[in-house]
């Protein structure tokens, strides 16, 4: 195995590494450029990754097992996609460069943290998360801010959807979050009226296609609910088999995309990917909180986008039905859309990515070239 010069570091269990999967077809690529490989920490983890990717994908599963691992490979750049706490036994090792690369782009809470600190670069994907770091963290050198746009976003995956003549609707919430503040889901308060909403809809195909966390959650709430969701959908496929009708619970929300005409979601990283894939095409917003100035200021894409709450449920069909027909926000989209990602086109973003790991990888030559010369005396020497 050729040496690494790019470590994808990912701490986490199974139930998590939906977060790096997103990211193997990006990193496949950078390895034409600089060679990649993928450390885990857990079996399970290191299991499911193998499997879909012919990267190296390696386990350290203990911290001498890490610091063995990173003495033997003698990498350039580490990358991390979340803010796992076993991020920190990573980021002791100063031989490397660090970049936090996240895993989505969304106005969520937790797209923010003091933990952004930690690392020597941060890459984001435009203006509006510029903008976020800056308001919500102090002391931030926003040199560590490096806009590189979404690189999967350039992806095409195989469309996972039949085609039908049929307006789709996608619903794809996503799930409750670890902790209150940042519980975005609509899934107990209104996914049950939200599905019905869309099937009311004439001409109509129901996609509904949660996050992975929907589909394994513990909460009692959100599994009775997705649950209800699912049977809906079942009556409904069984009533009207022509429809379409189908719920998805496996495969990438990006090869759903391309068979649907609006989408109904909660703040998430999946309504802007529809912002930048399907600018042309309707999205509606949840608002489980019920806050309307707030969302408008912390949410962005909800000034481009029909928001719902528990007041507009009873209109829903009809406004669905009439933005199938007649699309008011596909102006402000467009518009919206230069603020999340810039000017990327489709392809671009993985170019960036690609141009700033290599920056990376050689800044780090040229800085441990210059902590060697300084061990043996030779800097400023005479």
């Amino acid at each position: 195995m050729q040496k690494p010069h790019v470590i994808a570091y990912f701490a986490d269990d199974p139930t998590r590494v939906y977060q790096l999967l997103q990211w193997i077809p990006v990193l496949e690529r950078l390895d034409d450029t600089h060679p990649v490989g993928i450390l885990t920490r857990d079996p399970q983890t290191r299991a499911i990754v193998e499997e879909r990717t012919s990267l190296p994908v390696l386990l350290a599963p203990g911290f001498a097992d890490l610091a063995a691992t990173y003495d033997e490979l003698d990498a350039k750049v580490v990358v991390y996609c979340n803010n796992s706490m076993l991020n920190f036994n990573s980021l002791l090792d100063g031989r490397m460069l660090h970049v936090h690369i996240n895993h989505g782009e969304s106005d969520k809470q937790s797209m923010i943290s003091n933990n952004a600190k930690a690392y020597d670069r941060v890459f984001v994907a435009g203006e509006a998360a510029v903008q976020r770091h800056r308001a919500a963290l102090m002391e931030l050198d926003e040199h560590r801010l490096v806009r590189v746009g979404r690189p999967q976003l350039d992806l095409r995956p195989a469309p996972l959807l039949p085609a039908s003549e049929r307006r789709t609707v996608l619903y794809a919430p996503t799930w409750e979050g670890d902790a209150g503040y940042n519980d975005y889901t609509s899934v107990d308060v209104f996914g049950v009226d939200i599905a019905r909403s869309i099937l009311a809809v004439p001409d109509v195909r129901l996609v509904y296609k949660p996050h992975p966390k929907v589909t394994t959650s513990l909460t009692p709430a959100i599994r009775e609910a997705h649950q209800a969701i699912l049977e809906l959908v079942e009556r409904a496929a069984e009533r009207d088999p022509e429809a379409g009708h189908a719920a998805i619970w496996q495969g990438d929300i990006l090869a759903v995309f391309p068979g649907c005409d609006a989408m109904v979601t909660d703040v998430s990283s999946v309504g802007l990917d529809w912002l930048y894939l399907q600018t042309d095409k309707p999205i509606l917003i949840t608002d489980r909180h019920h806050d309307a100035e707030r969302l408008r200021q912390e949410v962005p894409v909800s000034r481009c986008a029909d928001v719902i709450d528990t007041e507009d449920l009873p209109g829903l069909t009809e406004l669905l039905t009439d933005r199938l027909a007649h699309d008011e926000h596909r102006i402000a989209r467009a518009a919206m859309r230069h603020h999340y990602f810039d000017d990327n086109g489709v392809g671009d973003s993985t170019v960036r990515f690609v141009e700033a790991i290599t920056e990376l990888v050689d800044l780090r030559d040229r800085l441990r070239g210059e902590l060697a010369s300084a061990d043996d005396g030779t800097v400023g020497a005479a």
